[in-house]
């Protein structure tokens, strides 16, 4: 057994009902020794290959985990063909670790600045600051896909849209942009457009299984197969 996978053993894993925010405070020692080691002693490079090539479904999971704690969006594109790992908790984590990569952006600047946004509790506020920080940064897709995200909640669909299409030029893998323009194509009753995104969403991570009664509902609407 490596000693990556050894200290990814060590970190408690949730049990159903956990408070997610709760486990994670619970966890954070745990996660921060793993995450030493994991600077002290592997390369990007290396959990990379890990993550692709490793022969055990555990390994390809810690260097999965690895990734979200360190990688960087150099690691996007093999996460995402991590999404389709045969091991079911492989996907899991490999996905957990894109939204990490996505949310650090290419600088500490970045993240900062996206975190300190998305701490504001007032709508206008949170969209407002989030309108900077996309300004500031264009290449930032997460930035996008967060400001995305607050104007579908203020009804704003078709800006909403606009910002899920921009993510996914930027990162061409982000599911949850795939899967968020596909509910705001339905919001604005475009369901070929709904069904295209959400097809799209699954394409990229099947583990998506909340899509796939609405690609059945929507195949049955528009009468395909």
């Amino acid at each position: 057994m490596s000693l990556l996978t050894e200290a990814y053993l060590q970190i408690p894993q949730p049990e159903l009902g956990d408070d997610a925010d709760l486990f994670a405070a619970s966890t954070e020692d745990a996660r921060r020794e793993v995450r030493q080691l994991v600077r002290a002693r592997y390369t990007e490079g290396t959990l990379c290959r890990l993550v692709q090539s490793c022969d055990s479904a555990v390994g390809r999971r810690a260097a999965a985990v690895a990734l979200g704690m360190v990688g960087t969006f150099a690691s996007n594109l093999v996460l995402a063909v991590a999404l389709k790992d045969d091991d079911g908790g492989v996907p899991r984590a490999a996905a957990d670790a894109l939204w990490e990569v996505w949310f650090r952006g290419d600088t500490d600047e970045q993240a900062r600045e996206l975190r300190t946004a998305l701490s504001l509790f007032d709508g206008a506020e949170r969209l407002a600051a989030l309108d900077d920080v996309v300004s500031r940064f264009p290449e930032f897709a997460e930035a996008h896909n967060q400001r995305a995200m607050v104007r579908y909640g203020r009804g704003q669909y078709s800006k909403a849209a606009a910002d899920c299409e921009a993510v996914l030029r930027l990162n061409p893998v982000h599911f949850g942009a795939a899967s968020g323009l596909g509910q705001c194509h339905l919001r604005m009753n475009k369901p070929k457009a709904a069904l295209r995104a959400f097809v799209h969403a699954l394409g990229i991570n099947p583990m998506l299984t909340n899509l796939r009664e609405a690609v059945a509902a929507l195949k049955a609407k528009l009468g395909e197969e």
